[in-house]
């Protein structure tokens, strides 16, 4: 039996765009984008040519793209940099963030050593707008806030209304658009946001290469220090077919969203149909406000690891437990913020290249899964 791949939100397919970009540039090319010889001049167009669609594709001008190796990365360089530009200031000494971020910003906040208001979320792990901004002091350098969860998927609607009032304070805005990316709109212009990060590994772009979208006109030290590569924003040596992987796949999502979207949401729904038909399971987040791509399911009466698994040997791949770790079955700290049981939950995600035949063998083997486990349970009970 083929296996059924179900966790496109840790790391996608390559989408074949992508891959056919970046053979000429494994395969020969090896200039350094930085030099002025023929092959280094060929390298330098093709970098420029995946910014000029990186930066199509999420609504921002091509000078506004740095290009990192990670997602985190990308919000490393926000934080930080936001951070040592206030410290340049010295009258800033406060950030802000919400209880439901990925680890990449809760951790990159904690360790500046300044005092941080993480705001908290509503059950479906929404934050309000009205809590993000009475949390604004006069000495608040950043809010970083993102703009769809990326483990139980609720898009935060609230973002514009943070952006605007933050702007008002003459505070920076970092949003972290890297669950949002490639499955619904992201346009920085729109957003109004100083800094916006973004990555692909979720939607078929290659692994080592993301962004981070800066205003124009914003200055902020390289987190990354040691060359002058993007324009002294980021320094090292460009991962060439990396970075032109990521504009191949850019240029397709920017056409094909619409209709990717649609079909992920389609097959989403029937993974909460066939999952929440069994009892003792609920759904996650908001069932309607959502990234179209993504479930997140609690499961009462079993662990999430057994369950994770079961499925496995049922060819069907799965995640559980924190989604930003990828080492250990921690529990969530997105869902201990929402106020729901965080140990007990499986995320299932679907991608470019997902069909309906992928979530009916999950359709079929998640009620044989938990079934054989919880009647194990209750042998093994006095």
């Amino acid at each position: 039996m083929p296996r059924a791949y179900l966790d496109h939100a840790s790391a996608s397919v390559l989408r074949p765009s992508a891959q056919a970009a970046m053979i000429p540039f494994l395969a020969a090319n090896p200039g350094d984008p930085g030099r002025l010889h023929a092959e280094g001049r060929t390298t330098r167009v093709a970098v420029e040519q995946a910014r000029e669609q990186v930066a199509a594709c999420f609504g921002a001008r091509p000078r506004e793209v740095v290009f990192t190796a990670t997602g985190p990365e990308a919000v490393n360089t926000a934080i930080w940099g936001a951070v040592e530009r206030a410290r340049a200031d010295g009258d800033r000494a406060h950030l802000v963030t919400t209880a439901v971020e990925q680890s990449a910003v809760l951790e990159a906040c904690a360790r500046t050593g300044l005092a941080v208001t993480v705001v908290g979320v509503d059950g479906l792990g929404r934050c309000a707008a009205a809590s993000v901004v009475e949390a604004l002091q006069p000495d608040t350098a950043l809010v970083s806030v993102q703009l769809a969860n990326h483990e139980v998927g609720t898009v935060q609607t609230a973002v514009p209304e943070i952006v605007a009032a933050a702007r008002a304070h003459g505070v920076l805005v970092h949003v972290d658009a890297s669950a949002a990316a490639g499955h619904v709109p992201v346009d920085f212009g729109a957003l109004g946001a100083d800094l916006c990060s973004v990555d692909g590994a979720s939607w078929g772009a290659p692994r080592g290469a993301a962004a981070l979208l800066v205003r124009r006109g914003l200055r902020l030290p390289p987190f990354v220090v040691g060359g002058a590569q993007e324009r002294a924003r980021r320094a090292g040596l460009e991962d060439v077919p990396a970075i032109v992987g990521f504009g191949a796949a850019a240029a397709e999502v920017a056409e094909a969203l619409p209709t990717e979207a649609a079909a992920a949401r389609s097959l989403t729904d029937l993974v909460t149909a066939a999952a929440t038909a069994v009892p003792g399971v609920v759904r996650y987040g908001d069932p309607e406000v959502r990234l179209p791509h993504l479930v997140c399911l609690g499961i009462a009466g079993v662990e999430a690891e057994p369950v994770l698994l079961g499925l496995d040997q049922r060819g069907v791949a799965v995640h559980s437990g924190s989604s930003c770790s990828s080492e250990l079955l921690e529990p969530s700290p997105v869902l201990a913020a929402m106020g729901v049981d965080a140990e007990r939950s499986l995320r299932v995600s679907v991608g470019w290249s997902s069909t309906r035949s992928d979530v009916e063998q999950f359709a079929v083997a998640f009620p044989e899964v938990v079934g054989r486990l919880r009647a194990l349970r209750n042998e093994e009970s006095p």
